[in-house]
């Protein structure tokens, strides 16, 4: 359930890709991914969804705010496409310092409103389905985040060959845009 989940193409799995293809900081950006992961998974079987049903203008202002950050961030892979793939070439430029690689995962990783549907709510609820084993359920999806964050960040370098070219960067870009707006119409619209 919980890798079914985490499998979607959003903001956070491309960054990951991306680190991956690059091969600058992949274990503390996957161990960033999946410990946020496993908080909020943490939250969400301990009754965070609660919060939602509580406070019902909760769930109305994170789907704007994931709309509005999905739409900007969607923009953003859009405007590095345009510009040829080339902030994204593996070995063009310097590794960026491991103090901005992170701050970039936290933000594409706590700012997108996406992972606490998925995380906390979805994930919350499912697990209060299988009591008394919700401890048992968080740890199983909190070990698939991990799981596939490991694939994800240290895999990449399998489709290094593919990415060599920079026409391949901006087909992924351009993707990834697709998908991040795709997302905000369905959070819009669904």
């Amino acid at each position: 359930m919980a890798l079914s989940l985490i499998l979607a193409i959003g903001a956070q799995n491309a960054f990951v890709l991306r680190q991956g293809l690059r091969r600058e900081h992949v274990a503390a950006v996957v161990a960033v991914c999946a410990l946020s992961d496993a908080v909020l998974i943490a939250g969400g079987v301990a009754g965070f969804g609660a919060i939602s049903a509580a406070l019902p203008w909760f769930g109305a202002s994170m789907r704007w705010l994931g709309v509005g950050f999905l739409l900007v961030y969607g923009a953003l892979r859009f405007r590095a496409a345009a510009r040829g793939g080339e902030a994204l070439r593996p070995s063009a430029s310097d590794p960026a310092p491991l103090g901005r690689v992170l701050a970039t995962c936290l933000v594409l990783t706590w700012a997108n409103p996406h992972v606490y549907l998925d995380t906390v709510v979805l994930i919350g609820s499912i697990s209060a389905q299988h009591a008394p084993h919700q401890l048992a359920f968080g740890v199983a999806a909190a070990m698939a985040s991990l799981s596939f964050f490991t694939a994800l960040g240290f895999g990449a370098r399998l489709l290094a060959p593919v990415f060599a070219r920079a026409s391949a960067w901006v087909w992924l870009e351009i993707g990834v845009g697709i998908v991040m707006w795709v997302i905000a119409a369905g959070l819009a619209f669904g």
